[in-house]
């Protein structure tokens, strides 16, 4: 857990929970804050398994997994390729076209590009290609004056993405089953201080949806699993404007590495068919494995 990445915060808050989780399972735990010497920690260690709980890059994009081979370590989640092919959202997008599964338009340009002037007409969403959580996610509004102001520490290359307006939906997939749809109620955006902050948002479990379009989100949310060589435990979300039926659903990305704090999706819909949060980590865990 922890990590270098810019979701650290996130990562960490993840690994204690599910340490605590699989304590109360009667595992036994080591917590390990990924660090320079990860490699040299784990040899030292000698864990059964690695329940990866690191978020964003190095942890989630194939690197972390990649050193678990090396070491023959069985880990959870996905594996080498299929978790750098969900971090890149441009070549996951290629893949979910491939799978027929609808995507908005994007584009890859350079950030100093998109500061000066609008690449794409607006409204769209400006954001890394490989981020997760929400970090450093631009909205620009149909009525925006000019471009977005990024920040310094933004990519050199970013995603311009032709906004998808409507509810927010998300499915989680463990193993070879789509678990249920959560329509995710904010006030605004559904940025990081939404997803991770108490009362940040309200989480509708099983979404108030018609079931055509429930149905489609756990089709949808199973198929881009596979299209990704997923593994272990995913979540998919998307956006469905309702005033277009079917055709309004818009699949946005795959998190191969969802999150497991307290307010996290992934666990509440577990919870919602019958698996606690414990019964989910130790699933995890017990599905570690190499050659993922």
């Amino acid at each position: 857990m922890g990590g270098p990445s810019a979701e650290r915060e996130v990562s960490l808050s993840t690994g204690q929970a599910c340490a605590a989780a699989l304590l109360g399972e009667g595992f036994e735990v080591i917590e390990v804050d990924a660090g320079r010497d990860l490699c040299a920690v784990l040899q030292d260690i000698s864990p059964d398994a690695v329940l990866n709980c690191l978020h964003g890059r190095w942890g989630e994009d194939g690197c972390v997994q990649g050193l678990l081979e090396w070491l023959g370590m069985p880990y959870s989640h996905s594996g080498v390729l299929s978790s750098a092919l969900a971090m890149d959202k441009q070549r996951s997008k290629e893949a979910f076209v491939a799978a027929g599964l609808p995507i908005v338009d994007s584009i890859l340009a350079p950030a100093e590009e998109v500061r000066v002037r609008h690449v794409m007409t607006p409204p769209y969403v400006v954001k890394p290609n490989n981020e997760g959580s929400s970090v450093g996610v631009y909205l620009v509004h149909e009525a925006s004056n000019g471009p977005p102001q990024l920040s310094d520490d933004m990519p050199e290359e970013v995603m311009v993405e032709a906004f998808a307006p409507g509810r927010e939906l998300t499915t989680t997939v463990i193993g070879d089953r789509a678990l249920t749809v959560t329509d995710i109620l904010t006030d605004g955006w559904y940025d990081y201080d939404a997803k991770y902050k108490p009362g940040g948002s309200r989480h509708v479990i099983p979404a108030d949806i018609p079931s055509e379009i429930f149905d489609l989100c756990m089709d949808y949310a199973l198929r881009a699993h596979v299209a990704l060589g997923c593994r272990g435990v995913s979540r998919t979300d998307f956006r469905w404007d309702e005033n277009k039926g079917a055709a309004g659903l818009i699949l946005l990305e795959t998190n191969t590495q969802p999150g497991m704090t307290a307010t996290s999706l992934t666990p509440e819909q577990a919870q919602a068919c019958g698996m606690s949060f414990g019964q989910l980590c130790a699933w995890m865990v017990e599905d570690a494995s190499c050659d993922r």
